[in-house]
């Protein structure tokens, strides 16, 4: 019995070091005492999550090489610098330009005429943020965390809105707010439409294989983008 207390004890004090509200390491970290604690969906969650981030980091970086006047407005000088203040800094997600505004209501920030801050830091670190709240604002998991199949599914279905904005989104001069894959050119660039696509998978997956495993069901939901709206992952 006393041997099982302290099991739990050590998984409470590691699952509340886990809630960093960063971004994940792109590396698993290797094999180390923790993982006798860990059950294999924790750490296919942990590989879904790091996987999710990682994309989400080329696309910021993507974003900031074909839109420079947003990177202009970051403060930084580089595209390293800028990516690396959104993915690097133990910020809570909150920045100061988004008036402390996070997921979708960040999200929305990049595609307003009156708004005059860094549009690729509102629209990554709203996505950033928005799926850090569907994993229980963790970046580890162990066997006492509980993940909800539905919030993820949800955040799936919002990285999809906001693709949809991204997209189509334009100012009231009929500019794109944001410029991203690039079809009219002799060559197209679609580069971005794969890396959300592989963000939207992964999530999906990690859904099925939770509600799955708990014998839960998700809600599925089909919008259009006439009357889509980001859907809770709270």
């Amino acid at each position: 019995m006393f041997r099982r207390l302290l099991i739990l004890l050590s998984i409470a004090l590691l699952a509340g070091c886990a809630q960093t509200n960063t971004t994940p390491s792109r590396s698993g970290g290797g094999f180390g005492a923790a993982q006798f604690i860990k059950s294999d969906i924790d750490r296919v969650a942990e590989a879904h999550q790091r996987e999710v981030f990682y994309n989400l980091k080329l696309l910021a970086e993507k974003l900031y090489r074909r839109n420079p006047r947003e990177l202009k407005k970051s403060g930084t000088a580089t595209v390293d610098a800028g990516v690396a203040r959104i993915f690097e800094g133990r910020h809570d997600w909150r920045f100061a330009e988004l008036q402390g505004n996070r997921g979708p209501a960040a999200i929305y920030l990049a595609f307003r005429d009156d708004y005059a801050g860094d549009r690729v830091l509102a629209f990554v670190a709203g996505l950033g943020s928005m799926m850090q709240v569907a994993f229980n604002d963790k970046t580890e998991f162990f066997l006492l965390d509980d993940l909800d199949p539905q919030r993820l599914y949800n955040a799936a279905r919002n990285v999809e809105i906001a693709v949809w904005k991204l997209s189509g989104a334009r100012t009231l001069n009929g500019d794109l707010y944001l410029l991203s894959n690039e079809t009219a050119a002799p060559v197209r660039n679609l580069s971005f439409e794969r890396e959300f696509g592989k963000i939207i998978g992964s999530l999906d997956v990690l859904s099925k294989i939770i509600a799955d495993k708990d014998n839960r069901t998700i809600v599925k939901v089909i919008q259009t983008l006439a009357t889509a709206v980001f859907l809770p992952v709270k």
